[in-house]
């Protein structure tokens, strides 16, 4: 559809110059070219030059990059043509200088337009072939680090199930009901590059009612939502990063904070946990937040904020324009 289009624009500005060529040669001109010269027969070769130029010359001499040569080309089609027609059709018998300053202008006018028409359209297909490979290269990172993300979460939910079908038996199936969830939608669901909001804070919740059973007893965890507009869409598996890093590296009798606010298409994500300060082995977690950080950009250019502060807790803020 877009190749019609485009062939379709590139036949109307043709039709439409030659059109406008014709009118302005034989009657505003008419006292040169209507009763004494057989412009209409010259206008035939005229044509046969321009597209020969068009489709040979232009993209020989381009390809290669051989502008001078192609110049020079140029050049000499456009005086020799001249030369034909002030010589052979019109039989004017002027000088050289004569004939060009007065006929030179039918020759250049139809090859410097097409000329620039041709690269004109050139220019707009390398610009929309480097839009496509730009968003191809986006879907492939994008699905790249989403596959980073999802058997890490999987992977532990499968281990507190195991845990849980040993020690608690009676409430494994909530759990497996819960983790049904959270595979249709990291499986499917989070396949697009948006899903709802609201079932990516499901998502959350049965992560961490999962995390709060591997905890219990070691860690307590204060969890609150607020989300203020309906239909509102995110980047799948973009939160569970901060809130994953949050359990895996806050110290054993601390309190996990992650609050999650939504007003007028603004989120904010607020995750706060208490840390071991001599703790270095954090390679897992600088992945993870490079990963986050590149999949905001692509996602949000220039419509998110991402503040981490290590004091003496660690502290994440993320906020996101939705809009």
């Amino acid at each position: 559809m877009i190749n019609l289009k485009k062939h379709t624009s590139q036949i109307l500005v043709h039709l439409l110059f030659w059109m406008l060529f014709v009118f302005v040669s034989l009657f505003i001109f008419s006292r040169y070219y209507w009763a004494e010269n057989p412009f209409l027969q010259y206008l035939s070769i005229l044509g046969v030059i321009v597209y020969v130029n068009h489709f040979v010359l232009l993209p020989f001499f381009v390809k290669r990059k051989w502008y001078k040569w192609y110049g020079l080309v140029f050049i000499a089609i456009s005086f020799f043509a001249t030369q034909l027609y002030c010589n052979v059709f019109a039989q004017c018998g002027c000088s050289i200088m004569k004939c060009l300053s007065d006929y030179l202008w039918q020759t250049l006018v139809p090859l410097i337009f097409f000329s620039f028409i041709w690269m004109l359209f050139r220019f707009l297909d390398e610009q929309s072939q480097k839009e496509y490979m730009i968003q191809q290269h986006e879907k492939m990172e994008l699905k790249f680090l989403k596959s980073q993300i999802n058997p890490h979460v999987l992977f532990n939910n499968l281990n507190t199930i195991y845990s849980y079908s040993i020690e608690k038996p009676n409430e494994t199936p909530e759990l497996i009901l819960m983790l049904s969830d959270n595979l249709k939608h990291v499986l499917y669901e989070s396949n697009a590059q948006f899903v709802d909001l609201n079932k990516e804070l499901q998502f959350l919740d049965n992560y961490i009612k999962f995390q709060k059973i591997r905890t219990e007893g070691v860690k307590h965890i204060k969890y609150t939502t607020n989300v203020k507009s309906d239909y509102i869409k995110i980047g799948p598996l973009l939160l569970i990063t901060i809130i994953e890093n949050a359990f895996k590296h806050s110290t054993l009798h601390s309190t996990i904070f992650i609050q999650i606010t939504e007003e007028k298409n603004t989120l904010i994500c607020t995750c706060i946990n208490d840390f071991e300060h001599n703790n270095t082995d954090d390679n897992h977690s600088k992945i993870g937040f490079k990963n986050l950080k590149k999949r905001l950009d692509l996602l949000y250019p220039n419509k998110h904020q991402l503040q981490i502060e290590k004091t003496e807790q660690f502290k994440v803020i993320l906020t996101l324009d939705l809009s």
